[in-house]
């Protein structure tokens, strides 16, 4: 070997590592770092490490807050209507057009995903993937590995995790750097605890949020002909488990036996109290967030799982470990459960970054960054050129400690799945430090504005408040600039027909 080409691979291995891990529908709100009513009820302290050793970003806000577009604006570091992924129900994911891991190959990197991908088409730009078809099982799921599918016996997120792990073991014998994309399941619908979590909240009582009962006054009819609500669209078998004849399909005759163990008294005992009205909304919404917070326990054991494999091997040192959601998620909050809206709970999604050495441990960035911005700084820590077509920006700045000048102060945001599951109608909008500015459009055509100063529960709809006419007039310009600034505009909408097929959620 040439000391030439020795000093090429050195240089390969001193570039950073990336590990993305990405879980499905994981609340900020449920995790511990971020503080709230549920940090010291169901904590996540291996999650709370990313923080504690490196920087927690509190305005991490998505594009279009639902499973598939999240995935393809990160891939793509573009809007849904420029990446042509607009929502779960339209054509798959295009994986002909530029995104990311195609990049970082062709800067030297090897590429990998594990678990769920949830885009139709097969994934490309990876040296090795393997996914969950759809959704996939929380028990003894398929996965997907080329033209193969096999069956692991076992629960998703302890699988996903081994995958993970025993594919960084194999890159280890390259010298080349890597990029790891880890896609949990948990904890989407219908939240499943694993084996190892089973019951581990049922004894808990957890905090009600004050809008449980929500009416929706002041709010136009997006809000009161939605169906996402836990009182009305939670079901009792499938989401909450309470199915008195026979438990989940798909498993073994040893993981019956330990579900029918925990589940079985919950039923009974949940069939012996006839429970109506706001008394069984209450019930629901405990089962649910016993179950989803179980669900997120285990995903808690899988982040630590591989900081210590990192730490252990001599990995940490030089690989960025990202910790995020493909979008928030409703714990209860305005009544709901799922995603989709503008409001608050589902257009901040969590972001936890730390790579020792270059980012200072326990950092807290208030800045208002974006799912947009997650192409662009995996490009830029690999020393990679970001396209001019990308339209987010670099967060290496950020966690270097070194804020741009020009930093957005305002995000734009645009949801198209309608009709669709919870029928949440289309809407786009602007969100900068103090307010929001939404517009439902498609078969309504009504505006919502927001005082999240005065108004943090985003109860009251002050867009023909007087006192807030200058301020309206003002938002009105910042979106419409955003518009043109994005290339999203009414006629570009209209490629987009709504659909009535609903085979995923």
């Amino acid at each position: 070997m040439t000391a030439g080409c020795a000093t090429d691979e050195k240089q390969q291995a001193d570039r950073p590592n990336i590990v993305f891990i990405m879980s499905d529908d994981h609340a900020y709100q449920a995790i511990s770092a971020y503080g709230g009513s549920l940090a010291k009820l169901a904590p996540t302290p291996n999650i709370d490490r990313i923080a504690r050793d490196g920087m927690r970003f509190n305005r991490c806000l998505v594009t279009n807050s639902i499973c598939g577009p999240s995935r393809a604006t990160i891939l793509t570091g573009k809007y849904s209507h420029l990446n042509g992924f607009i929502s779960n129900e339209k054509e798959p994911f295009n994986g002909n057009q530029q995104t990311f891991p195609k990049l970082l190959q062709k800067a030297g990197y090897q590429t990998a995903l594990i678990g769920k991908w949830h885009l139709e088409s097969r994934p490309t730009g990876f040296d090795h993937w393997e996914i969950l078809p759809g959704q996939g099982n929380y028990y003894n799921p398929d996965f997907i590995n080329g033209e193969d599918t096999t069956r692991e016996i076992g629960y998703v997120t302890e699988i996903i995790t081994r995958k993970s792990l025993t594919w960084i073991a194999g890159a280890k014998k390259n010298r080349k750097p890597f990029m790891l994309m880890i896609h949990h399941k948990a904890p989407h619908r219908s939240w499943e605890p694993g084996p190892n979590e089973l019951g581990m909240y049922s004894d808990v009582m957890f905090p009600e949020p004050s809008t449980l009962f929500d009416d929706y006054a002041n709010r136009g009819v997006a809000e009161h002909s939605q169906d996402m609500t836990i009182s009305k669209t939670m079901t009792l078998e499938t989401d909450l488990k309470l199915m008195k004849d026979s438990p989940l399909k798909n498993l073994t005759p040893e993981q019956t036996k330990a579900w029918k163990a925990v589940y079985d008294p919950i039923i009974t005992k949940f069939f012996g109290s006839e429970l109506t009205g706001d008394d069984l909304t209450r019930y629901k919404y405990q089962r649910y967030l016993q179950d989803y917070l179980a669900c997120i326990s285990a995903v808690d054991k899988s982040v630590g799982e591989v900081l210590d494999y990192l730490r252990k091997n001599g990995r940490d040192k030089n690989t960025l470990v990202i910790y995020t959601s493909d979008q928030g998620f409703y714990l209860g909050e305005h009544g709901w459960f799922d995603k989709r809206w503008m409001f608050e709970q589902s257009l901040r999604t969590p972001l936890l970054v730390m790579m020792p050495d270059r980012i200072n441990p326990g950092s807290i960035n208030n800045d208002m960054v974006s799912n947009l911005d997650f192409a662009e700084t995996f490009l830029d820590i690999a020393g990679t050129e970001i396209p001019p077509d990308m339209q987010g920006m670099s967060l290496l700045p950020l966690l270097e400690g070194k804020r741009p000048g020009k930093w957005r102060t305002e995000h734009y945001y645009h949801y198209y799945e309608y009709p669709g599951w919870h029928s949440v109608k289309r809407h786009y909008g602007i969100a900068t430090e103090r307010y929001k500015l939404i517009h439902f459009y498609y078969d309504v055509d009504e505006w919502e504005m927001f005082d999240l100063e005065k108004d943090p529960d985003e109860m009251i709809n002050v867009y023909d408040d007087p006192a807030y006419d200058v301020v309206k007039s003002k938002l009105h310009g910042q979106l419409d600039r955003l518009r043109k600034k994005y290339l999203d505009s009414d006629s570009s909408q209209q490629q987009f027909l709504p659909t009535v097929a609903m085979d995923v959620e």
